[in-house]
């Protein structure tokens, strides 16, 4: 097992450097020059000097890349060129409520997609089936931002039933924290329930049709134990996969969601970074957003040896 964990943590943390170079160099790529932007009206020579030398923008890329992660290692991820904050803090006020949105999605498209994977398989070539894989099409042919404007339109405006928009924090009002997340984690968790099922399902008939659920029915196991232990469980490999990925995707691309329900989330923070041409900001998310997949992606690796040991034994080998 140490092993294993050690070869997971040396490629996480090879696969680390590689992004941060990529976003330092995809970041300086953007069309623009932030110290236009930051001149204003008052563009002459020798403002756009002052600018390029107060935030460094005139010395060399390697000079700049060295500086950036040197202060990144130590948690320093700079300053706002457009407002003077310290990024730190702007993430650490935007990323709570992006993951708690993201978090919430997940728990409501896992119970959605792995019930109706389940049942699917199951009860396959009844009502049931059909049921779930209709709800499945629906869930991947109909857009986030047309679900959520109907979503706000008549759960919000005609009935009254949740907040069209806005946030609270959860420590301040957990049960309005709730009230304001569920409507947006429901919208944004739609397509991925749809995923979930799919391949739930289609997990569960091949687990379904191997030697050791016939060997388990054979035995005389109950039906739930069969379907729960023994099929479920060598199913959500694929399910693990999917929530791992999906979550670090919500994280970054809940930009929609937010917007529509005006959310003061990370998909906020960079929309208005990148179109204020903040290279600090947009550094600074991006890189947070490629070490959550990392990190996912390394807990992900970790879990499938808990759910199936073979799989460390041959990472062992």
């Amino acid at each position: 097992m140490r092993r294993y964990l050690f070869h997971r943590l040396w490629q996480s943390a090879v696969t680390l450097v590689l992004a941060t170079i990529v976003v330092f160099a995809g970041v300086r790529a953007l069309p623009g020059d932030p110290a236009l932007a930051l001149a204003g009206e008052d563009r002459d020579p020798e403002s756009l000097r002052a600018i390029r030398q107060q935030y460094g923008l005139d010395q060399s890329w390697l000079v700049q890349f060295w500086q950036f992660v040197s202060h990144a290692a130590r948690g320093d991820l700079g300053q706002s060129i457009r407002t003077g904050a310290p990024v730190r803090g702007m993430i650490g006020s935007a990323l709570p409520v992006t993951i708690e949105l993201s978090v919430l999605a997940i728990l409501i498209a896992s119970l959605i997609g792995v019930g109706a994977g389940v049942v699917a398989a199951v009860r396959r070539g009844g009502p049931a089936e059909w049921a779930a894989n209709a709800l499945a099409l629906l869930g991947l042919s109909v857009p986030h931002f047309w679900l959520g404007l109907m979503a706000i339109l008549y759960l919000s405006v005609a009935l009254g039933l949740f907040p069209a928009s806005g946030f609270v924090p959860f420590f301040s009002d957990p049960a309005g924290n709730l009230h304001h997340l569920v409507l947006p984690a429901l919208i944004l968790g739609t397509g991925l329930a749809a995923v979930i099922m799919r391949q739930t399902r289609s997990s569960m008939l091949d687990a379904l049709s191997a030697d050791y659920i016939r060997t388990a029915e054979a035995k005389g196991l109950p039906p739930k134990s069969v379907i729960g232990k023994h099929a479920l469980r060598n199913s959500l490999i694929v399910v693990v996969t999917i929530v791992g990925l999906q979550l670090g995707a919500l994280i970054s691309g809940a930009v929609v969601t937010e917007r529509i329900f005006a959310l003061p989330g990370f998909g906020k923070l960079t929309v208005d970074a990148v179109f204020q041409r903040d290279y600090p900001v947009i550094q600074a998310v991006v890189l947070v957003t490629a070490t959550a997949y990392i990190v996912i992606n390394l807990l992900v690796d970790l879990l499938y040896s808990v759910i199936d040991p073979r799989i460390r034994v041959r990472g062992d080998a």
